[in-house]
């Protein structure tokens, strides 16, 4: 009866810890958005003097504030690269937070940008959204933790010998 309780108790936490999952990608999604949006408002004053003077092109302008003869315009130009290259990425990870749910869910996986998903993980706030997708994470969570504590459990009573009787291990050894 208690490993029964067990089983119920690992299923419950195994629901709750994937009902999380669809709230996790879509805090990790807006807090995506809000950066870039930032950061195409900072970009903004520099895209414009691009259009201008380089058909838009940043890395352009970039270059020329590194080879100019003011020391003030190149000191600027690691800090314009820098803005540069953020927008890039947040934009890169803005399209990968535009795939299915599953496609997000993988890209949080494997591919996030260490500092956003930090930044999201530390302001997270545990929420049960009761949507198709968070009921479907749950139930598949639940399972598979259920299946692989139960595997792990059962392996490790096998390999130790219990549950077998006197009887059964006398006639394997002879």
């Amino acid at each position: 009866m208690l490993r029964s309780y067990l089983r119920l108790t690992l299923f419950a936490f195994g629901l709750l810890l994937g009902v999380q999952v669809p709230g996790f990608v879509d805090d990790y999604a807006k807090r995506v958005e809000a950066h870039r949006l930032e950061s195409q408002q900072s970009l903004k004053g520099f895209q414009d003097t691009a259009s201008k003077f380089f058909k838009g092109d940043m890395d352009a302008l970039a270059a020329h504030y590194r080879v100019s003869d003011d020391p003030v315009m190149r000191s600027d130009a690691q800090s314009v690269a820098h803005l540069v290259e953020r927008a890039a990425l947040l934009e890169r990870e803005w399209q990968a937070m535009q795939g299915a749910w599953y496609e997000q869910a993988w890209h949080l996986a494997t591919g996030a940008d260490r500092g956003l998903f930090e930044e999201t993980l530390q302001a997270y706030r545990y929420q049960v959204l009761f949507t198709p997708e968070a009921i479907l994470w749950g139930l598949v969570c639940a399972l598979l933790l259920a299946w692989l504590v139960e595997l792990l459990i059962l392996t490790l009573g096998w390999m130790s010998g219990a549950g077998r009787t006197r009887q059964t291990q006398q006639r394997h050894w002879r």
